[in-house]
């Protein structure tokens, strides 16, 4: 069977069998890690091969300055997905810890009122993408062409936002109940969806960004779908058979749930945000130096988010494992996954950073029409600095994974917002201003995710979370803490 002989399971397998060796993780919990992540690892790579595609296409079909317009639209596309992390990792740690503690009626309520909250949230943030996407990607370029472009795509995207949040929330329920396949099958089908379409929109109509944008929401809005037939159902054709089924013709307005959606959550969307609000001043010192270093930068962020895919694995599994056995008051247990999961992340991250860095210059040349452009040499530079700073990026993923299941998230948050205000940006600057030039760009990789990384891990270390995650648990354990 597949799910037995897959490449990537058996690899994150090996990986954990050697850990085991140096005494760094326990077996049996590398195989449920092993479990819950590599489904949501493969899940990642489709999306983040999307976005890839995207440009690659972008850039083949048009050139550099269409890539630019896709590059200064991306802030407020990603504003989208830091609504939708935060909402998600709110519901990711209450539905881990009542389904953890077969508390199934306050579950259904939890992916009630989550999906209603979410949907409320989601619809304003639409019509401002819809109404200025020029004056907002205006304020980040004077570069008309660039624009225009970034507009045209802006525009387009927002008749997606709210699927694109809806289809978090769908992914983290089925997670948080432990099952990290139905979703994986979904949204990589989504992705799948994506690619045929931008094939045909770019390539076959001829639509350039446009059609960029639209196969992006219409497989988004297949991708919603397929999650609230399934959850509504219990089971959806091709897919199977879903391990909740969800009443939706029960309550939605829940206060007490959405009190701590917002608890758990808002420090989320604030930490996500941090690299969307970011990217706005990155993304003006980084024009400075032309458009053909901003489509290299581009590039680079694309490529450094698909070598971040597995920390959305792990951070994944870890929420779920961690609340789970939150969930059963087992708070000793729930450290144990936290630590012994953030030695797997950063030993997977390692070995994919040095493939990277191996293969980066035939990396780049993917995503243009001419491998002789002078943007090959600079992206190819911002590529080997992404390489290293994305082990310590891994190793937050993971551990801001445990204490979103914990409800601590503020200093997941606070770390990420040192990292990208006290050292990315000041360097991009320093880059754009000084003789530093290029490299001050490249150091504030390292700016972006060591800072976030120390912090996080101090956090857990402290055991705080513990206490935190009382106020959390479902009512039919909460007495017994």
């Amino acid at each position: 069977m597949a799910i037995q002989t897959n490449p990537l399971r058996a690899l994150l397998i090996g990986i954990g069998f050697v850990l085991e060796r140096l005494n760094l993780v326990d077996r049996s919990r590398a195989r449920e890690t092993t479990e819950l992540a590599w489904p949501r690892i493969v899940t990642g790579f489709a999306r983040m091969s999307k976005s890839v595609v995207d440009v690659a296409m972008v850039g083949v079909f048009t050139g550099s300055t269409a890539i630019a317009g896709m590059g200064f639209a991306g802030p407020y596309w990603g504003m989208t997905f830091a609504i939708g992390s935060g909402m998600a990792a709110g519901t990711i740690a209450l539905v881990s810890q009542r389904y953890g503690a077969a508390a199934y009626d306050e579950l259904g309520q939890v992916v009630r009122s989550s999906a209603l909250l979410v949907t409320v949230i989601s619809l304003p943030v639409a019509a401002v993408f819809w109404v200025f996407p020029l004056e907002l990607v205006g304020l980040l370029s004077d570069d008309p062409g660039a624009v225009g472009f970034g507009a045209e795509y802006l525009r387009v995207l927002a008749l997606g936002v709210p699927f694109a949040i809806l289809n978090q929330i769908g992914s983290r329920v089925l997670v948080g109940v432990d099952d990290a396949w139905t979703p994986m099958v979904i949204r990589s089908g989504g992705a799948v969806v994506n690619a045929v379409l931008n094939t045909v929109l770019i390539f076959g109509l001829g639509m350039g960004v446009t059609g960029a944008a639209l196969g992006t929401i219409i497989a988004a809005g297949l991708v919603t779908t397929a999650f609230a037939l399934g959850l509504t159902f219990g089971w959806l054709p091709v897919v199977g058979e879903f391990p909740v089924r969800i009443d939706v013709s029960e309550r939605y307005v829940q206060w007490k749930v959405f009190d701590d959606l917002v608890s758990i959550g808002l420090p989320v969307v604030g930490r996500s945000s941090v690299w969307t609000v970011a990217r706005f001043p990155i993304l003006v010192f980084v024009g400075t130096f032309g458009p053909q270093v901003v489509a290299a930068y581009v590039v680079s962020r694309r490529i450094w988010g698909l070598m971040n895919v597995p920390g959305w694995g792990f951070g994944l599994a870890a929420s779920s494992l961690v609340g789970r056995s939150l969930g059963v008051n087992e708070e000793d247990r729930a450290a144990v996954y936290g630590y012994e999961i953030t030695y797997f992340t950063v030993t997977t991250y390692l070995l994919g950073a040095v493939v990277v860095a191996v293969f980066a210059e035939e990396i780049v040349t993917v995503f243009v029409n001419d491998p002789q452009s002078s943007m090959v040499p600079v992206a190819t530079g911002f590529v080997y600095a992404a390489c290293l700073a994305v082990v310590p990026q891994g190793a937050t993923e993971s551990i801001a994974g445990a204490l979103d299941a914990t409800g601590d998230t503020n200093w997941p948050f606070y770390g990420r917002a040192v990292g990208m205000f006290g050292f990315a940006i000041p360097l991009t600057y320093l880059g754009a201003t000084t003789s530093l030039g290029l490299v001050g760009l490249s150091l504030a990789f390292f700016g972006e995710s060591l800072p976030s990384a120390l912090i996080s891990y101090y956090r857990f270390r402290s055991e705080r979370w513990k206490r935190i995650s009382r106020k959390y648990r479902p009512e039919s354990t909460a007495g017994n803490d």
